[in-house]
């Protein structure tokens, strides 16, 4: 059956403008040699009726010739263009091929399968939105398939077709299907696919790919073109951090001076305020420009000349954002890194990373460690050799504006090039977390002054006049323990038995604050320490407001905790050292973080990996191993009224 409009045949015009609007979808095809990812899109441009007559007869010759299915029609020829691809029947370079039918357009990327290619594959997958996963139904789940489901997640391509090929050869046997299933299941469970699915095929045979098959009854999905065409990927297009990298000025007489660039993510609008970076000059979009006239609304990937309404300076490099929504700005970076380069990467070596349009010197500071792609366990390591993955910190010569990659593929990538011959040596993504080479936490040098007291006013409404109408005073109270020692757990249920008492009280969780005001943190010393800085702000802005703050947090060096004290006020500021026993909280843990801390997973983990302070002077220690939840629970309130804070 044909996928092609009937207008290409009576209106050629209309099909032109219908075709014009059709949404982009680009896929690759990956996973182990000799899966079938060629034979499977040669199939689906033979079935969809996509493939020109003379090329038709072009492949059926060679198949007779050089295909690799005794002489019959070997559909794989389609992409295989080379002469050692035809002559070892095997894929070696990134083949594209473009095509559409009558819902969307297609660009497919035939990555190879050996191990040696892998920077083929990532250089594919580098603009993907959907990736189709190979598996061979006789050999199941093998390490290649292992190793391109990891880059896949690595380069965040949200959905993932994993094809279950050769079907025809187990005799569609749907406990062989769903065996692979489970089994793929359980490995991607460790990596980031939000959106993954699965269908059996015959690729060779052309089962369930564009056309139902007769011989798997038991299958009630979709196929694989229907899946095509019908899986949604507008939502995966970031349309709220507007970025534009300035690529060209564009001056062609004294009454015009435009900005043109490619729309990285987001929306930008005539009358928006506008900010360039790095200089941070602000003015509004007075015009938006394109090769089809002028629009009053413009968004990514468009590429479109910016006039504003002010004679600001903006050149090659700088970028163009919303004043009030600006990405980070930093010349340290921690990435993942692909190493695509013959010669081993060398820590200290200065490269050129090109980041959006600017270029500039860097180097890798340090390598963190190198992923092993086949196990997904860490391993530090000197250097990384060709096809390798590793975390690095990278200092550059001068900050650059980015995201994490998650949030945006466009400014959360970038190059690595060699100096000398020019040659692109690495791909990397930026992680949402700083680099470890720099300190993140920015604690004052003298707290002391930037402390605000306690006693200040900070509203219009007294600390006093909040202290009568709650009936207590203001107070943090800290817990700090161990991973799985009770903290969050015993913090619930005191906030529960003051507020059934008529208190004003809030909890003030870590993991929680993690996910919305530290988004950006790691899990190294300095991180925790401005995680803990961060916590220790929203606690003084809840007793500024007459609330009793009880804050659950890790808290692993007594220097940052005294700090915090320092920072929400000595005076309204208890301690409570919740000390069950490492042995427990291993016991307790139902994430299974010790056990990734154990085998080398889990870095900088207190009690493991890394050390945690006891309180030299706490005002409380309890035990939830030796006395019950509500005797901690009781403690605590205990302590809050013999201190004052409330009768």
């Amino acid at each position: 059956m044909s996928h092609q409009s009937d207008l290409i045949a009576t209106d050629i015009d209309a099909y032109l403008k219908q075709h014009e609007q059709k949404q982009l979808l680009r896929f690759i095809t990956c996973g182990s040699v000799d899966d079938g990812k060629s034979t499977l899109i040669g199939r689906l441009l033979y079935d969809s009726k996509l493939v020109y007559e003379d090329e038709l007869a072009k492949v059926q010759n060679d198949s007779v010739r050089q295909g690799s299915v005794a002489g019959g029609f070997d559909p794989a020829l389609f992409m295989d263009g080379l002469k050692e691809e035809r002559e070892q029947g095997i894929t070696i370079d990134v083949a594209y091929r473009y095509f559409s039918t009558a819902k969307r357009k297609f660009i497919i990327a035939d990555t190879p399968g050996h191990e040696q290619y892998t920077r083929n594959m990532v250089t594919g997958a580098s603009t993907a939105d959907l990736a189709i996963i190979l598996i061979d139904a006789r050999h199941g789940v093998l390490t290649q398939t292992r190793r391109h489901s990891f880059i896949v997640s690595l380069l965040g391509i949200r959905h993932v077709v994993v094809a279950i090929n050769k079907m025809d050869l187990v005799d569609f046997s749907e406990e062989r299907f769903d065996e692979i299933c489970a089994d793929y299941r359980a490995f991607a469970a460790r990596l980031d696919l939000p959106d993954l699915n699965f269908i059996p095929i015959s690729a060779l045979n052309g089962d369930n790919v564009v056309d139902r098959s007769a011989s798997s009854p038991w299958y009630n999905g979709s196929t694989l073109m229907n899946f095509l065409e019908t899986v949604n990927i507008g939502s995966d297009r970031n349309l709220q951090d507007f970025r534009m990298p300035v690529q060209y000025v564009n001056r062609p007489n004294l009454d015009f001076r435009g900005f043109c660039g490619t729309i990285a993510s987001g929306i930008v609008r005539a009358g928006d305020e506008i900010m360039v970076l790095p200089s941070r000059q602000k003015s509004k979009v007075k015009q938006i420009v394109t090769y089809d006239g002028d629009q009053e609304e413009s968004f990514a990937p468009q590429s479109v000349t910016l006039t504003f309404e002010d004679e600001i300076d903006a050149s090659r490099g700088d970028m163009i954002v919303r004043s009030g929504n600006v990405p980070r700005s930093d010349s340290n970076v921690e990435a993942m890194l692909v190493w695509m380069g013959e010669e081993p990467m060398v820590p200290g070596k200065t490269y050129l990373v090109k980041h959006t349009t600017r270029t500039l010197p860097g180097n890798v500071q340090t390598l963190q460690y190198q992923v092993d792609v086949n196990t997904l366990h860490r391993t530090p390591s000197p250097t990384l050799e060709l096809n390798e993955i590793g975390r690095v910190a990278i200092e550059l010569s001068a900050p650059i504006q980015f995201d994490p990659y998650r949030r945006n593929r466009s400014t959360g990538a970038f190059i690595l090039i060699d100096r000398i011959s020019n040659a692109t040596v690495a791909a990397g993504m930026v992680l949402d977390r700083g680099a470890t080479g720099k300190s993140r936490s920015v604690w004052d040098d003298d707290i002391e002054a930037a402390e605000t007291d306690a006693d200040a006013e900070v509203s219009a409404v007294s600390i006093e006049e909040r202290a009568a109408r709650f009936g207590q005073k203001p107070v943090t109270v800290l817990l700090t323990g161990l991973t799985g020692s009770g903290k969050t757990s015993i913090a619930k249920a005191v906030e529960r038995k003051l507020f059934d008492a008529g208190r004003a009280v809030a909890v003030i969780d870590g993991e929680q604050i993690r996910r919305g005001l530290s988004l950006d943190l790691g899990f190294t010393a300095e991180d925790r320490s401005e995680n803990l800085r961060r916590g220790g702000h929203l606690a003084h802005a809840l007793n500024d407001a007459g609330l009793i703050c009880m804050a659950s947090m890790v808290a692993p060096a007594e220097d940052v905790r005294q700090k915090v004290g320092k920072l929400i006020g000595e005076s309204r500021y208890l301690v409570v050292h919740v000390a069950t026993p490492l042995a427990v909280c291993r016991e307790r843990d139902t994430k299974g973080q010790y056990a990734k801390a154990d085998a080398g997973e889990l870095l900088n983990f207190p009690g493991v990996t890394a050390e945690y302070e006891a309180p030299t002077a706490p005002d409380l220690v309890v035990d939830p191993s030796d006395s019950s939840l509500g005797n901690c629970v009781d403690a605590v309130i205990e302590l809050l009224k013999s201190r004052g804070f409330m009768k």
